[in-house]
């Protein structure tokens, strides 16, 4: 059954409204290549018009390309674009190095399906209730338990419970801007979704330079109300994570000049390198610093839930916007994540993330020398990203190579700012098993080297 707006005393003769509103419908893609069109009498009678003027429809789009009639069997999409269409998504990317998204051995679906029946049944009634804005009360406790792992040194009133990392990042811009605050400072290459947020909540973007010793002098530049938003940790796009003194100077600047800092640490938990660096909330004595957590994103990123650590100067805010948009987290999701922290599954599935992405990120390093040479990147020391650099190749091109090879990557222009494309992709290392990564890097390198 398909129901099509009709103007039935229109000027447009019914037959050709069917047949645009159809063609509109192959062209948009929500009708695809060798989908079977209702009979001509079933569209008649759910659209109140003789069979008539549905076969004079269909003999329009048959004319035009759109569908092909094959007799007793039906009336088949055949347009041209759709068959393009549906042939690329036989040649979809086979090697995903693009995806943050974790793959299927990483996701606890077991666990999770077990304790979701015993937390709800423990829970009761009260499960399908909704709970505080804040988020529930034995949930929040955990969490701070939680941080306590990153060297943070929180109380439960300062925990409150989001929707995921991004929805946590959302509500503390627009709380950033009922606070009063009209200017954003990030760095050069960065998050992309940050800029949208910043100008949905009316704020100026300015730009931080990647150098460190750069980045320090510019510290110099952010001004009284006004927010620095940072991933010291693993960074997205680079992977790169700042030193301990970087980190202080930081905080230095803050107090000294009075500006707020945003630290994403959405990959802070995922550690395989050798040297420990706490999260700037660790070492934040004076209350600048609001705190981005989620674990959701490699283990269940499908149930949404993240955290943050305010300092009561703009809690406030924060939960008015909270209150005002999205409200509290899902009741449910919040009882099942709680149980999975409490009986220790939440340890156990982030050890094997961090192997896991210590593999990838071993294999996908050696790959890259051996067979990129002329490539230049650092090697992370924790998270799922790695930045590469290709002299002589710009990353829209690198991009587009690749994809031909059926290796799917990230152009290093989505992360710029101010825009423009650059010579390097960013790689990510949570969807691809680390047996498949030689491959990839393997038809990279052929498909760039015959790309210049």
């Amino acid at each position: 059954m398909i129901e099509i707006p009709l103007e039935p005393h229109g000027r447009t003769p019914l037959y050709r409204q069917i047949a645009s509103h159809l063609r509109r419908m192959v062209q948009n893609g929500t009708l695809s290549y060798e989908d079977r069109l209702p009979g001509s009498r079933e569209l008649a009678q759910t659209n109140g018009v003789s069979r008539a003027t549905v076969v004079l429809a269909y003999d329009l789009l048959e004319d035009d390309g759109f569908i092909e009639q094959r007799g007793r069997r039906g009336s088949f999409v055949s347009w041209k674009k759709a068959r393009i269409s549906a042939d690329s998504r036989d040649r979809d990317p086979i090697w995903d190095l693009a995806s943050g998204l974790p793959s299927g051995d990483l996701v606890p679906w077991d666990r999770v399906a077990s304790l979701a029946s015993e937390a709800l049944f423990a829970a009761g009634p009260d499960a399908l209730y909704d709970t505080p804005t804040e988020g529930l009360p034995g949930l929040r406790e955990a969490l701070v338990r939680h941080a306590a792992r990153r060297g943070i040194p929180a109380r439960r009133d300062e925990a409150i419970v989001t929707s995921g990392a991004r929805h946590a990042l959302s509500v503390s811009i627009d709380a950033m801007a009922l606070k009063g605050v009209r200017t954003l400072w990030v760095e050069e290459l960065t998050y992309p979704e940050i800029r949208r947020m910043a100008a949905a909540s009316g704020l100026n973007v300015r730009t931080v330079p990647m150098d460190s010793s750069l980045f320090v002098d510019s510290l110099s530049c952010i001004g009284k109300r006004e927010v620095l938003y940072l991933i010291p940790s693993f960074h997205n796009p680079t992977g790169r994570t700042l030193s301990i003194d970087v980190r202080r100077m930081v905080l230095s600047a803050a107090s000294e000049r009075g500006f707020w800092v945003i630290e994403d640490d959405a990959y802070g938990e995922l550690r395989f390198g050798e040297a420990s660096v706490p999260a700037l909330k660790s070492i934040d004595g004076e209350n600048r610093v609001l705190y981005l957590g989620s674990f959701s994103q490699l283990l269940f990123p499908g149930m949404r839930i993240g955290y943050v650590l305010l300092p009561d100067e703009i809690k406030k805010e924060f939960l008015s916007v909270l209150e005002r948009t999205s409200g509290a987290t899902s009741s449910i999701v919040q009882q099942v994540v709680h149980a999975f922290i409490e009986n220790g599954s939440l340890e156990d599935a982030l050890d094997l993330a961090r192997n896991s992405m210590a593999a990838r990120m071993r294999t996908l390093c050696q790959a890259i020398s051996e067979r990129l040479p002329g490539c230049i990147f650092e090697t992370p020391q924790g998270g799922i990203y790695l930045w590469l650099e290709i002299p002589g190749i710009e990353g829209s091109r690198a991009f587009r190579l690749a994809e031909e090879a059926g290796v799917a990557v990230v152009p290093g222009k989505v992360f710029v700012h101010p825009p423009g494309d650059i010579e390097a992709v960013r790689l990510s290392v949570s969807r691809i098993s680390a047996v498949m990564i030689n491959e990839a890097v393997e038809r990279m390198a052929e498909a760039w080297k015959n790309g210049k």
